[in-house]
């Protein structure tokens, strides 16, 4: 078993090999890839399992999506958080949107190389989709505010996964002023109790309740 596959499965004692295998592999595709197309920093190459792989499974700490839910990845970049999330819910559609073309077919050939049938990936601006989603999930993409207006109308309510629809963030740092604006039911967690490594120390997932009956 390789460095990373022990780090995930160290995090994950219950995954099947199966999942793990796919983690690895991405993991792997990302890297390669990212030796062409820019998709996460380079620096971070070497940590790719700590820093991209496990931080996205943060969420899967705090969420179980179910059955045939809608799960919007915003500004996937590189496919995170979405394809580690949609290798641990293979049941759970996602759906991958980045503004960036490259970004999007790097995404696309790596969820094809990987046999990921619940996983679309689109080139596309969040505020022009015409879905419904239950779930959206992203990675300090932008201040939440802003995200909660891209998203406004186009996440439902439901109760159907661990937490009830809205959006799931991962962000770093004191955001409660970003949240006191949004004005919405939230709940936050800290990532380094889970994953002890520095680079989590100001790390956070976040639910915010951005679900609506008129979605």
């Amino acid at each position: 078993m390789s460095q990373g596959s022990e780090l995930i499965k160290a995090h994950f004692p219950n995954i099947s090999e199966q999942k793990l295998s796919l983690l690895t592999h991405y993991a792997d595709l990302l890297l390669e890839t990212n030796q062409k197309i820019n998709l996460i920093s380079r620096k971070d190459a070497e940590h790719v399992h700590t820093r991209h792989i496990l931080h996205s499974l943060s969420i899967a700490k705090v969420n179980d999506f179910a059955a045939e839910q809608r799960v919007l990845d915003v500004g996937t970049g590189g496919g995170l958080p979405g394809i580690p999330l949609a290798i641990m819910n293979p049941e759970t559609e996602f759906y991958l949107v980045d503004s960036i073309g490259k970004k999007i077919n790097a995404v696309k050939d790596m969820v094809e190389e990987l046999g990921l049938h619940n996983v679309y990936a689109a080139n596309e601006r969040v505020e022009n989709l015409r879905m419904n989603f239950d779930f959206a999930v992203s990675r300090a993409v932008t201040a939440l505010p802003k995200i909660s207006v891209w998203l406004k109308g186009k996440i439902v309510k439901g109760n159907q996964a661990t937490l009830p629809n809205g959006l799931i963030y991962i962000k770093g740092g004191d955001f409660t002023d970003e949240l006191t604006e949004i004005g919405k039911e939230y709940r936050t967690w800290e990532i380094q109790p889970w994953f002890k490594d520095e680079f989590f120390e100001t790390k956070k997932v976040v639910w915010i309740n951005l679900a609506s009956s008129k979605a």
